[in-house]
Parts: structure tokens; sequence; C-alpha cells
């Protein structure tokens, strides 16, 4: 008997470490993770759409955040359960794939959750309702790729560009997109490569100065960095510029080594060497014609020799920033502080100090040529205000890459949805078996999004839907929610476009996710360790890596 009364107990709990969660079946776990997505989903539905509301998130840092931006929202909530976690983590890869529509992505996934759990309710079994999602996915992809309504025909007119872009910013910034989406089109058609499909969303960059109103915005050719210039030298025409990653300071060995001085005489010398090194480099510097210097850091003696050669010198402390200038003048940023050669020195049409509002920004313009970085320069009253406008910037910037890559437009304000939603309702009449009920139900799920267009909107959703839903009857395919009295509009008239690549690709994740999450049966969650929590990689600055 005394081995035996050291085994652990009888079934699953006898199998796991102690403290281990264990939730199975359909009612317990399947009901379980559809309503923690359902959650989710009823957390960003409100902030969908142009009269969308805010969130003020404060995340553990104690940052404040007021957005309706899906993707930063999840990402500042810290979700810890599993299956919501799927779901943010499908946002996240449609923030990294096309930039936009990620809350799309969550509020469909939730819908086709919440008629999952009707039809398990009504006693379907969980394989055939997602056997009837996968099949109706692949159909709402067909459908979505006849719905083609504009095109836009040439990348480079900024009026053509602009007109596409009104509707990705009016989801964020309602009322602002008539200033903004001008202004992203511009800074984008500004950095365009020969090789259109080369363009980078990193060569768009956002500054932003408090102050004004977002109506003082303008486009700057090259970069702006907000902070004043080092020594009095403030302007520079035509200027050649030289980038260190090292501090400019006297010399520090790599060794460390002691010096034995026997007199004053003796440390004046050691002094005056460490002295002359210094402006010996500088000079070289000055005689290779470099008038410009960045840099992390300058010691009080290098900017004595720096006012010395009148050189002007901007002190960079961010290795990002750094790498902006490098981008924006052609210039190499070099480790070791020696006279650059040619090659390595950049050009500048004009490095200048202008004050904006009160605050100082040091501007790298480039007039002629074509610059690789374009700079929006936002004016705003709150920080807050800003960061927001500076997402939807970023959304608008990513559809613009969208487009070049596949300028297909669908008609937004709904009337997409409810299209392939009708389609999908007559394929579901149509089909045999219980298939008929989840592909019902998936149509059901799309009309999630002209219905939360309409709610947010302040509109009688029934009477809304079903009066757009009648002209899509007829024939009038491109009839969407106006969001000012609910009825229906003309998008087509309207120009109210939606890229077609974005709503293909959050039509695909949200039907992916839903798929998973009605696959599981079993919940198994161990106790979480102890000691501290692993750093998430994720939380750095998400273009941090690939802001070269």
């Amino acid at each position: 008997a005394g081995p035996m009364a050291s085994l652990p107990g009888m079934g699953l709990a006898g199998l796991l470490k102690d403290g281990t969660k264990h939730i199975s079946g359909v009612d317990e776990a399947v009901i379980r993770n559809i309503d923690a997505c359902k959650q989710v989903g009823a957390i960003i539905r409100t902030s969908i759409g142009p009269n969308g509301m805010n969130k003020m998130v404060v995340s553990r840092s104690g940052k404040l955040f007021v957005t309706s931006d899906a993707a930063t929202i999840l990402r500042e909530l810290e979700i810890v359960h599993p299956a919501a976690k799927l779901v943010e983590m499908a946002s996240q890869a449609q923030d990294r794939d096309c930039g936009d529509g990620t809350g799309l992505v969550v509020v469909l996934a939730a819908s086709l959750l919440e008629q999952a759990e009707v039809l398990l309710r009504t006693g379907l079994h969980t394989s055939e309702i997602i056997e009837g999602y996968e099949r109706a996915g692949r159909q709402a992809q067909e459908i979505l790729e006849k719905l083609e309504v504009h095109r836009v025909l040439n990348y480079k007119d900024v009026d053509r560009v602009a007109q596409v872009l009104r509707s990705t910013v009016a989801s964020k910034q309602f009322g602002l997109e008539d200033i903004i989406a001008p202004l992203v089109a511009q800074a984008c058609i500004l950095t365009l490569p020969p090789n259109v499909q080369m363009f980078s969303v990193e060569n768009v960059r956002v500054a932003k100065v408090l102050g004004a109103s977002i109506r003082d915005s303008s486009v700057v050719r090259g970069t702006v960095l907000v902070g004043d210039s080092q020594g009095t030298v403030k302007h520079c025409r035509n200027a050649k510029i030289a980038i260190f990653t090292c501090d400019l300071d006297a010399s520090q060995s790599e060794t460390k080594g002691t010096v034995l001085l026997h007199s004053a005489e003796e440390l004046k010398k050691y002094s005056r060497s460490e002295e002359d090194s210094l402006e010996e480099k500088l000079k070289s510097l000055s005689e290779a014609g470099v008038t410009v210097l960045a840099a992390p850091k300058f010691s009080e003696m290098s900017m004595h020799f720096i006012e010395k050669y009148k050189i002007m010198a901007v002190k960079c402390v961010s290795k990002f920033d750094l790498r902006r200038i490098a981008r924006t003048t052609g210039a190499v940023a070099l480790a070791k502080l020696q006279a650059p050669n040619k090659e390595e020195i950049g050009f500048c049409d004009e490095v200048t100090v202008e004050e904006i509002g009160s605050t100082k920004c040091i501007i790298f313009r480039q007039e002629k040529g074509d610059s690789r970085i374009a700079t929006i320069l936002l004016r705003g009253s709150t920080e807050n205000l800003l960061d927001d406008i500076e997402r939807a910037v970023d959304d608008a910037v990513n559809v613009y890459r969208g487009l070049l890559r596949d300028d297909l437009f669908v008609a937004g304000a709904g009337a997409a949805e409810m299209e392939i939603a009708r389609q999908l309702l007559a394929i579901g009449d149509a089909a045999p078996g219980l298939e008929q009920y989840s592909i019902k139900k998936y149509s059901e799920a799309l009309e999630v999004v002209p219905r939360t267009i309409a709610e947010n909107a302040g509109a009688n959703a029934t009477d809304a839907l079903a009066n757009v839903a009648a002209l899509h009857a007829r024939g009038e395919t491109s009839m969407g929610i106006n969001i000012d009295d609910g009825s229906p509009i003309d998008t087509k008239e309207a120009k109210i476009f939606d890229l077609m690549s974005v709503k293909s690709r959050a039509l695909r994740l949200a039907t992916e996710v839903a798929c998973t999450v009605l696959r599981v049966d079993q919940i198994i969650m161990a106790k979480t360790a102890g000691g501290p929590k692993p750093r998430d990689i994720m939380s750095a600055d998400a273009n941090d890596d690939d802001a070269v």
C-alpha cells in the first residue's frame, strides 16, 4: 500500500499538474469561446464606420490611448482569453498585411461565431457548421471579385488618389478626410520609386507639432525632426551632410590604461593632445566640404571646434531618425569619427531650423529630384488627437501601397457586404443538405457591417437595411447606407470606395478564425508560472525593425 499511496487521483485531474484548468464539451468549451469572441466583437463594433465611437484605454504603463482603431485597442487591452486572443491575432495579421480593415475582421469573426451559436443550439454539429462556413467563405470571395466598381488608372494623379483614400480616412477621422486624404496622396506620390511595386510605407513619415489646427498641416519633401540644432548655425543651403552613429567626443581607447603625469606641464600637454586630435578630425571634416553633422551626442569640446569651422550640428538620439536623414540625403552613417569620402557624404538642398507654433523643428528639405522620404507635418491641439490622426494617415498610406499592387475598388458604405449577403442567401437556398443552414447564417453575419454603420450613425438599422436590400434586389448593387440619415446612397456618385484586397483578406481571416474557434472542443490551461513576465517583442515600436 506504501508506493500506491503516492499515485495521483483518477480522471484527467490526476494526469495533469495541480492548478491546471480543464474545460470540455460543446456547452462548456465551444460556447464559452464563442462568448469571449462576442465580447471582443462588442467592444470593437461601436468603433466601426465614420460615426464609430472612440475608446479610452489606459495601458499598464499609464499611457492614455483615445482611438477607434481596432488594432490599437486590442493591442493595448492585453487580452488573456485564448479564444479571444485568436481574434486579436487575426486583426494584427490584417494590420501587417493590409494596414486597414482590422475592425472588419474582428466584427465579422464575432458575428459569424454568434450565428454559429444559434446553429449549435438548434442541434447542428460543429463539423457541419465549419463545412458550410468554409464553402460560404469561398463563394463570398468569388462574388467579391465580380463587384469591382472603380479603378485608379493613374497612380500619380493626386486628385484621383485622394478620392479613393477619403473613405479610409473618414472611417477614422470623419470630417477631416478632405484635408488629410490630399496630404497623404501628395506625400505618397512624392516618394513613389520608378518601380511602383517597391513603394515602402516607411518612406512617408509623420511629424507631430502641437498647436494651430489640422488645416495648417502640410507636406515636406524630406525629413522633419522636432527639436533645435546645437550651436549657432541654424541654416544651411546646398548642405553636405556627414552622419555618425558614435558620439562626437575626444576618442576613448578600447582598453583601459593608466597615465602617469609628473607635473602640471605634462597634464597641460596631455589635455592639449586630446584637443588637438579632436580638432584635427573636425578640421578634416570641414576640408571634405561637410557643412552639417548629425550624431547622437556632441561634447562641449567638439561643439567648440564645430562652431569654429561654422558647421551645423544636429543632435539625433534616435537611430531611426539618423537612418531617415541618411535616406533623405543619401549619406552613409559612419561608426567612427573620420573624414568621409565622396560616396559617404549626403546632399540636401536646404537644412534649416524653423519655428512652427512655439516648437522648433529641423527640416531637411529636398526641393528638386525625387526625395526618398516625404514627411506629413501634422498640426493639432492635443497629443491624443495627433496620435489618432497619425493612425488614420498610416491606414491611408497602407491603402495606397495596396492599390499599387491591385487597384480594384468595391462599393463602400456597407454596399459590398449587402450584395455578397444577398447572393449567398440564394446560394444557401439552393444548397443540398445541412450546409444550407450555415451558408444562410454566414450571409446573415455579413449584414453586421451595414447594420453597424447604420446603428453608429444613430439611424433605425432595421429600416435602413430593408431599404438598401430592396434596391439590391432590383440590381442596384452599389447602394450603401448614408451615414447622415440612414437612407440609401449611391456609393459611385458619392465616391465611397473600399479597396477590394483589404475586404478579401478580412473575409478570409474572419472565416478562418471562426472555423478555428469552432474546432476547439477542449481547453486545458496550465497554472501560470511565477516570476517576471517574458518580454513581449511585439510591444516594441512596430516600425522599428524595418524603419531602415
